[in-house]
């Protein structure tokens, strides 16, 4: 009975305001693992890019957001375009994988390109702003950021040339055909004013401009094959 009085006693003072505020504890920083707490910084670094220009994001905000101090900030990335080429690394690497993975070489050679471009246009869709920004200028005529953007470029003719089986250029040899890897590196670059274009205006289907893609890739294909060798 005691213990209920008390409890009792405790709650009128508590209604009645009489009760002492309990201190508050202080908030306590999460400790994390290198490896951990530099993925958390990769990861708000490509949010706050991916929403803002990179003159815009403020390393102050993404040590505040992470709950920890700019000195520490600059432990794991020393600089804001450390931060942003890290950024753009993993989000190439996430390109490519992605588009590769949509691509499966068990699905029929048409079916292949439609779907590892419409992996493509979802990947740019969601990623618009800094995608535009990238290919518009991204940080200025950075050679780090451009390397990052022409070993994605690269990536995908040594891969689309490595699955050709089933396409116009199986059978060929590449080697005496330097014009068929001129057109798919030509075709890249296609791909990638076209999307900017779609961006800008959302004025066509995602699927229209897939197929026109897809076309266009064919085209550019055949007019290859159809050149004679390089001489030797």
């Amino acid at each position: 009975m005691a213990v209920i009085r008390g409890l009792r006693r405790r709650r009128r003072a508590a209604a009645s305001g009489d009760e002492p505020a309990r201190p508050r504890r202080p908030r306590r920083r999460i400790r994390l693992e290198n490896d951990q707490r530099k993925a958390q910084l990769l990861a708000l670094g490509q949010q706050a890019f991916s929403e803002r220009t990179y003159d815009e994001v403020s390393i102050d905000d993404i040590a505040r957001a992470a709950g920890i101090s700019k000195g520490l900030l600059y432990h794991y990335f020393p600089t804001k375009r450390d931060l942003y080429l890290a950024g753009l690394r993993a989000t190439a690497a996430d390109l490519i994988e992605r588009t590769t993975a949509a691509a499966s070489p068990e699905l029929p050679p048409l079916d292949r390109m439609r779907a590892g471009l419409d992996a493509y246009l979802d990947h740019v869709s969601r990623q618009a702003r800094p995608f535009v920004a990238l290919m518009r200028g991204g940080i200025g005529s950075d050679p780090e950021v451009v390397g990052v953007i022409e070993g994605v470029r690269a990536t995908y003719v040594e891969r689309f040339l490595d699955n050709a089986e089933g396409t116009p250029l199986a059978g060929l040899a590449l080697a005496n055909r330097p014009l068929l890897r001129i057109a798919v590196r030509g075709w890249i670059g296609f791909v990638e004013a076209a999307s900017l274009e779609w961006l800008s205006r959302k004025d066509v289907e995602r699927t229209t401009l897939r197929d026109l893609l897809v076309d266009a890739l064919l085209a550019s294909l055949r007019l290859g094959a159809a050149a004679g060798p390089a001489p030797s």
